[in-house]
């Protein structure tokens, strides 16, 4: 004779296994990212923390430390060199963000329709991005020599005596900012064309019929639904500029040679001053607290970014 509990037991049964399936997909969940998990923490956690403990300490001649507490920040903002290191990096940054509406430009152009060579186009504009930043910088270090460069060879053609753009602290900024533009736009070129060609067609049918031109196309459709890509271009455009190191470091030498240097001081980053007090002067506490100052910075900047995104960014 069947009882109540019988017919209960199954739907019990049936009840907790389907309890007990959830937590053994997330426990599955948990194993498969925990090579990542593990790798992030050990190569990147623990690291900043690492640093962030040694910002509060002084280094010793042959090793060791002892605990200062906040000494190295009092230091650091009274430190004009860092003052100027992060106007330098600050002002690289900004004029390093004429190369998103270039490549939108540049993007514009390849993506015309019936336009042919554009496996050419991409791939001449993209060359810069792989190539080693120590290879880009010593070619334009040559490029921009004052005595033999190419630069100054082309303006002397047409009757113009160039300055030695590196060296000249009226230039040397300017200078750098173009390479660094050049050795980026293609990266930024790629993830603009891909996103005009995800733009449904339909919508540039429908304007066209309306009578709008290609141009009054371009700031209609285009550019507002580029915003979410030029806006992830931006993020990683201000990370990136923020850190330059290699192209200063190549194009400027390194130790006496680079601060012999007229235009030293106007070219100098953040990132370079952590290097030289890191790896130069032996003084790791103070470079510590320089490069987590440069973390925070980052961090306020991106949220900035996030901040504003909200009136110029239009999401589909």
């Amino acid at each position: 004779m069947t009882t109540t509990a019988d017919i209960r037991r199954p739907a019990r049964r049936a009840h907790s296994e389907k309890r007990r399936r959830p937590r053994t997909e997330a426990l599955w969940g948990y194993v498969f990212i925990a090579p990542t998990g593990l790798g992030l923490a050990i190569f990147y956690l623990w690291p900043v923390l690492q640093t962030v403990y040694f910002s509060f300490t002084e280094w010793g001649a042959f090793g060791g430390h002892t605990w200062t507490g906040l000494d190295n920040y009092t230091r650091l903002f009274a430190d004009p060199q860092v003052g100027q290191a992060v106007l330098n990096t600050l002002l690289y940054t900004v004029l390093g963000l004429i190369g998103i509406p270039l490549a939108i430009v540049f993007a514009a152009l390849i993506n015309r329709p019936g336009l042919g060579g554009v496996s050419v186009y991409r791939t001449a504009f993209f060359l810069p991005v792989v190539t080693m930043p120590v290879a880009v910088a010593m070619l334009w270090r040559w490029l921009y020599n004052g005595d033999y460069g190419l630069v100054n060879q082309v303006l002397a053609v047409v009757g113009i005596d160039g300055p030695n753009w590196i060296a000249d602290p009226s230039t040397a900024m300017y200078a750098l900012v173009v390479v660094g533009i050049w050795s980026s736009i293609g990266y930024n070129l790629i993830i603009f064309l891909a996103g005009m060609q995800a733009i449904p067609k339909e919508l540039y049918e429908a304007a066209a019929m309306d009578g709008a031109g290609r141009v009054r196309q371009f700031f209609r459709i285009t550019l507002p639904m580029l915003s979410p890509t030029a806006f992830f271009i931006s993020i990683v455009s201000v990370i990136g500029s923020l850190q330059l190191f290699d192209l200063v470091f190549v194009m400027t030498g390194s130790g006496q040679s680079a601060r012999a240097n007229p235009a030293y001081s106007r070219l100098q980053t953040v990132v370079q001053l952590f290097y030289e007090r890191a790896f130069v002067t032996n003084d790791r506490g103070y470079a510590a607290a320089i490069v987590i100052a440069l973390l925070v910075l980052i961090a306020v900047l991106t949220v900035l970014q996030f901040r504003l995104q909200r009136r110029w960014v239009h999401y589909v």
